[in-house]
């Protein structure tokens, strides 16, 4: 376990080369373990924003005129250094986004099957072709690259949202400019110094760190084609609309608030050790938590019995410590946040069962920012906590009558990003993956994500814009279209029934005999 953090001076990726911007604002980076200040972090200025813009748009020509296997060569030296460097970049992420070092783990080495997936670029990206649509015309469409791409990341999620944006931009040509959380840069800096490593050319890929005013320039700049973000529903609605007015395409994955459905017929381990998971795993701060468990009359008060002694269970403290379950959230904000809902839930009549506030924490972790879980029951959907997206280890339990009293619940919600059944019945299984309003679904699974070689995205208020990310939604949504009709035409003066000289009939002659 690392006691001692170097103090990081966060800089920008420009042109394939770090930059330090003077004269602006610096944030400062925060352990969330410790509270210790590790690190600052600038607020880059529209200008450093612009000039990334103008290095990834210098770079595009050539990088999307490289062959498509050259491309993907990079992709793959980017996974080889990346398996390399592993538990470097796991620490980087459990340092300042205070996920547990195991979960770090995880999430690098999705990353690295992310990178495998987009290897398969040469394959994902083939076109079509449709002979003899009309005498002597064929039709063909082309997959071609489109320009200069922007990002914006979580701060939850600093590796996998590099996944899946810039492997599969920059495998099919684009370019890419990156905008990471200024509450967890670790990791793209680590990331910088293995673009160099590996030679992608300058300006491939930029780095820029700061507030909105980074995207801010991109929605208008004649050279920018399209925008990317995964965060919150209100953030991702001004962006769609800015996009819109800049004529800009746009992937944005916003908010959740997921269900775990529970029927008489689950299998209680499987659902216990899934609940842990989904509800607690990187402190709830995920886009795919478990946050409401609906359960039928038959368990209900069995599950609250069963739920709240596995919780008390779960060790809470520092990220790094193996020992532990469930790290800090991310930031002091964030923990009074969390807190808050705790009180509006008490307040509104919910059952406070579980109560998570001032966790039990090593003496070294006592300014740090943890919320420790927290479970309510009997809450109601009208309730607060059962409507908002409160993106810690808070957990909703609720009562249902049946399967279609927890799909009419999942329907009437505003969010629909994953939800989950738990049960031993294929009929409740099918009927749950066919009738339930969310963009994914998990079967006796807590934590929905689609393997990489499938989209990942919500439906509703939890996905705006066009596609989602990774797989073929990811390739579609980097390339355009191209449809070209062709006619084949005889030579001048010749026809495409010419005739072969009288004196040769050695092929026809052969089919007689």
């Amino acid at each position: 376990m690392t006691d001692k953090i170097d103090f990081t001076r966060v800089k920008n990726f420009i042109d394939g080369q770090w930059v330090e911007e003077i004269g602006v604002e610096y944030l400062p980076l925060y352990n969330p373990s410790t509270g210790e200040v590790i690190g600052e972090v600038p607020l880059s200025s529209e200008k450093t924003s612009l000039e990334a813009v103008d290095s990834a748009h210098a770079a595009y020509d050539s990088w999307k005129r490289l062959s498509v296997n050259k491309r993907v060569g990079y992709i793959f030296e980017m996974r080889q250094v990346m398996i390399a460097h592993r538990e470097e970049l796991a620490v980087s992420i459990a340092v300042d986004q205070a996920k547990h070092i195991s979960e770090a783990r995880g999430e690098v080495d999705r990353v690295v099957q992310i990178l495998e997936t987009a290897c398969s670029i040469p394959t994902l990206m083939q076109g079509e072709h449709l002979d003899n649509i009309a005498g002597n015309i064929n039709g063909r469409v082309i997959k071609q690259s489109l320009g200069v791409f922007g990002g914006v990341a979580p701060f939850n999620f600093p590796a996998l949202v590099f996944g899946w944006f810039i492997p599969y931009a920059i495998g099919v040509g684009n370019t890419f400019i990156y905008k990471p959380s200024t509450q967890s840069p670790l990791f793209m800096q680590k990331m910088g110094d293995i673009f160099q490593e590996i030679g992608l050319p300058r300006g491939v890929v930029n780095i820029v760190h700061g507030n909105r005013s980074i995207p801010g320039t991109w929605y208008e700049h004649p050279k920018m084609t399209g925008v990317c973000l995964v965060g919150s529903t209100p953030t991702a609605k001004k962006m769609a609309q800015a996009c819109g007015r800049g004529g800009k395409r746009s992937m944005l994955l916003g908010g959740a608030k997921n269900y775990l459905v529970a029927m008489e017929d689950l299998n209680w381990d499987l659902f216990i050790q899934n609940f842990l998971n989904s509800c607690y795993g990187s402190a709830g701060q995920r886009c795919l938590a478990g946050s409401i468990v609906a359960a039928v009359p038959q368990i209900y008060d069995e599950l609250v019995e069963r739920i709240v002694q596995a919780s008390k269970k779960v060790s809470v403290g520092d990220a790094m410590d193996p020992d532990i379950y469930m790290g800090p959230v991310i930031s002091a904000r964030a923990k009074a946040n969390i807190e808050n809902y705790i009180k509006i839930g008490i307040e509104e009549g919910s059952r406070l069962v579980l109560d998570g506030r001032n966790p039990a924490v090593p003496q070294k972790n006592k300014n740090g920012y943890f919320v420790g879980p927290t479970i309510f029951a009997d809450v109601t959907p009208c309730r607060t906590i059962a409507r908002e997206e409160i993106f810690g280890p808070v957990v909703s339990v609720m009562k249902i009558r049946d399967l279609d009293d927890a799909l009419q619940l999942i329907q009437a919600q505003k969010f629909g990003n994953g939800a989950c059944i738990f049960t031993q019945s294929q009929y409740y299984g099918e009927k749950f993956i066919a009738d339930a309003d969310a963009g994914m679904i998990g079967v006796n699974v807590g934590v929905c994500a689609p393997h990489p070689y499938l989209p990942f995205g919500g439906i509703k208020d939890s996905h705006l814009g066009t596609n989602k990310v990774q797989g073929k939604d990811g390739i579609d949504f980097f390339t355009q279209n191209k449809v070209a009709t062709i006619r084949v035409a005889p030579p001048e003066g010749g026809s495409d029934k010419e005739k072969k000289p009288e004196g040769d009939r050695s092929v026809r002659s052969c089919v007689a005999q």
